[in-house]
This record gives structure tokens, sequence and C-alpha cells, in this order.
């Protein structure tokens, strides 16, 4: 593992001006450029700030950084798995020409999705501080592990769906589906307290995507710590994910520019 994560560092110029040429092409044309990777999540929150503030009775101070906090996370999470679908078949012409770690073509779609992750968070920061003021050195410093936890889910879910839609093209359209459906079943628009007694809440509650969500709200949302209960979730989901992505990438490796 330390030997393939080495070679992947050693191909960093590659895939890092693989990200930046997929940033450009994104805002090419464009009037206000990377200004959409502001606006566009901004806009939604309003929009379902409005909406969903009113049916919950939200104030809008804590709602509107709980919700682009969950939008944030929860478009790093579903786009890491529909981009991861096509991670391949976007290098296939690079895959066919100049052999490097396939690991890197998962990484390439993740580091993108990264950078409009962080443009979101920088705004949740923003209005967190403006609303409801500093949370407090130690809930900021636990952003840092959060941050790597995510990377490393994602990019082993970018690996995993890629390589199934390789074997089995109607991975994509399946994903799409499940995602749509797993939205709602996603606390991204639910305030916890809001769902108190019912019977939802304990499916909320269980939900995958809920821990990932939890380290990034509980530390610039409710200006606390992650509890341990999420620090475990998230830790043992993301090292799941990651094993089975590594064995699953180790068997397959060598196989997939024959399925492309």
């Amino acid at each position: 593992m330390q030997a393939y994560i080495s070679s992947i560092w050693g191909y960093r110029f590659f895939w890092y001006s693989l990200v930046e040429n997929d940033l450009r092409q994104r805002y090419r044309g464009s009037i206000l450029g990377l200004g959409w990777s502001f606006l566009q999540p901004l806009c939604m929150t309003v929009v379902l700030c409005i909406v969903f503030g009113g049916i919950f009775q939200q104030d809008y101070r804590f709602f509107g950084p709980f919700l682009l906090a969950g939008l944030a996370v929860w478009n790093l999470l579903s786009q890491s798995i529909s981009q991861g679908c096509n991670c391949f078949f976007m290098g296939e012409s690079y895959i066919r020409q100049f052999p490097v770690p396939m690991a890197i073509y998962p990484l390439r779609s993740i580091l993108s999705l990264g950078f409009h992750f962080l443009v979101a968070l920088g705004l949740v920061v923003v209005l967190s501080l403006f609303f409801q003021g500093w949370p407090g050195i130690v809930p900021i410093l636990s952003l840092i592990p959060a941050l790597v936890t995510l990377l490393i889910v994602t990019w082993s879910l970018a690996c995993l769906f890629g390589i199934a839609t390789v074997n089995f093209r109607d991975t994509r359209h399946l994903t799409e589906v499940a995602l749509q459906i797993l939205f709602y079943l996603t606390p991204v628009m639910y305030p916890p307290a809001a769902l108190e007694g019912r019977r939802i809440a304990y499916l909320l509650k269980y939900n995958p995507f809920t821990p990932f969500l939890e380290l990034i709200r509980d530390p610039l949302v409710f200006h606390r710590v992650p509890a341990v209960e999420t620090l475990l979730a998230a830790n043992a989901l993301t090292l799941l994910v990651l094993l089975t992505a590594a064995y699953t990438l180790k068997v397959w490796e060598r196989k997939i520019i024959f399925h492309l």
C-alpha cells in the first residue's frame, strides 16, 4: 500500500495537470468563471432555506449554515459516486498510452470535486462566523481530520464505482436513481430537533452518510467537537470502504483497460 501511494505521488504533476485542465474546461467561456462555485451553493441555500426554514420553523441564522454545510457534504459524497462511475472512461486515452497507477483517475475526479467543496465550506465558515460567532479553536481544528476522512472515503467510493461501471455499464444509471432516493433519506435539509420522536428519525440516524455530515456540521454549526459515536462510525465506514476499494483495485487494475 505504501509503495502504491508513493508511486501515485511520483506522478503528482500528471494528475495535478488533469485536475487543472478539468477546472479550466468547466468554466471556459463563462463570464463569472470560478464565481459560479460561490453562486450556485449560495443560491440553492437561500431557496431551500426560505422553503424548508418556514416548514420546520427554523431561525435562518442557524438553518442557513446548517443547510449549506449539509449540501456541501452531500454534493461531495454523491458526486464522488456519480462522477466516479465515469472516471476511467474519462481517462481512457491516457490509460491506453501512459501506464500509471489506476487510482490516479478516481483521484482526479475527487480533487476537482474537492475544490468546489472547499469553496462551499468557506461559505459555511463565513455564514457561521457572521450569524453565530467564533466556534472555538478546538472545533475548528477537528475539521482537519474530518477533511482527511472525507478525502479517503470519497476517493475509495470513486474507485469502487468506477470499477463497477467498467464491468457493468448500467451502474451509472442505477446509481443516479439510488442517489435521488437517498437524498431524501439523508438529513441534509432536516434539522435533528424537528424530527425527534418520529420514526423517520431512526432511519436518518443510521444512514451511512449521516456521520460525515456531522463531522462538518458539529464544529461549524453547533460549535462542538463531533461526538465519539460520530467519529467511530465515520472512521469505521471509511476503513471498510478503503479496504474494499484497495482489494478491488488490486484485483482489477490490470484488467480495466480490456473493458473500456
